[in-house]
């Protein structure tokens, strides 16, 4: 089993996967350098290895064996994500549970599992060519994303109907029905903005907000405004080669830089180059994983892996 499981392996795909890991890690270390404290790095080492020993387990569990139980994992998930609301709020977010040495985030596993209960349902036909059958998926997409957009966290929410979208076109809905979801879902639009909170809309704002030349933003748009100045400092080729010092240590500082600015990081080391490079692995791991599941003829397997691409 373990022989045949081994020739499966999809390689290129796996290539991918260690090369993004590969720049993750350098723009990791440039965050620590410039930071000068925490120890960012070695977590991120730890954390591979797990993801690498998780990665082999799967690989050897037959994914069919997932179908069955994919409804009350679903389920388990919701019930994590309402558990968050009864834990001590962090930097004005209810999104983790603590467990010891590390705090577990629902929402990241409520994208696995919403994939794995909507390709279930979406396995037989009566369920998607009927305006009838379309009710449960938009049911399934819009309790997590309730319940994720409460913690809050509008990024991760925004997620899953992209994803509802290409499963439903993949299993084979009506264009008519699509166009129905898509129109429904340009209507949400403003409500979506009524549930959104200050800091949200602020950061919304300062996105299309125009800065005068002489004078440095302040508040959301002092943070997209240094995002911006750490991937100018890497000019082409980045800080590794020939990047552009500058003598303010201001400069270099970049609000989680480490976390969600990783690829500023990124390119402040490696420069344009480094940034286009990372852009085309990404864009072989998708096209290589639209190709597995092109060519694979089990409705759930084929759903799973448009799912998980999309999710990209």
């Amino acid at each position: 089993m373990i022989h045949s499981g081994i020739r499966r392996i999809p390689w290129s795909i796996l290539c991918c996967i260690l090369v993004l890991m590969g720049c993750g890690l350098a723009g990791i270390a440039r965050g620590d350098e410039l930071v000068g404290e925490g120890n960012y790095f070695q977590k991120q080492c730890l954390w591979i290895l797990i993801s690498l020993t998780a990665l082999t387990a799967t690989m050897l569990f037959p994914y069919r064996n997932l179908r069955g139980i994919s409804y009350p994992l679903f389920l388990g998930t919701l019930l994590l994500l309402i558990a968050v609301f009864f834990i001590p709020a962090v930097n004005g977010s209810r999104r983790w549970i603590p467990l010891g040495f590390f705090k577990f985030q629902p929402s990241e596993l409520a994208k696995i599992t919403y994939i794995l209960a909507l390709a279930h349902y979406l396995m037989y036909r009566k369920n998607y060519r009927r305006i009838p059958g379309l009710i449960v998926p938009f049911i399934l997409t819009c309790v997590p994303v309730f319940l994720i957009l409460r913690e809050p966290d509008l990024g991760t929410s925004l997620l899953f109907f992209p994803i509802l979208f290409a499963m439903l076109f993949s299993a084979g809905a009506r264009p008519r029905h699509l166009i129905t979801i898509v129109l429904l879902g340009i209507c949400t639009l403003p409500l979506l903005w009524l549930e959104m909170n200050a800091e949200q809309k602020s950061r919304i704002v300062a996105l299309f907000t125009q800065q005068d030349g002489g004078e440095l933003p302040k508040g959301d748009g002092y943070h997209l405004y240094q995002s911006k100045q750490m991937l100018a400092l890497g000019g082409v080729w980045g800080s590794e080669i020939a990047g552009m010092p500058v003598d303010d240590p201001a400069a270099y500082h970049l609000p989680a830089g480490r976390t969600d600015f990783i690829f500023c990081l990124v390119g402040e080391r490696f420069g344009m180059t480094g940034c286009l490079f990372t852009i085309l692995i990404f864009s072989a791991l998708y096209i290589r994983g639209l190709q597995i599941a092109t060519a694979t003829r089990e409705p759930f397997g084929r759903l799973v892996a448009v799912g998980i691409v999309t999710l990209l």
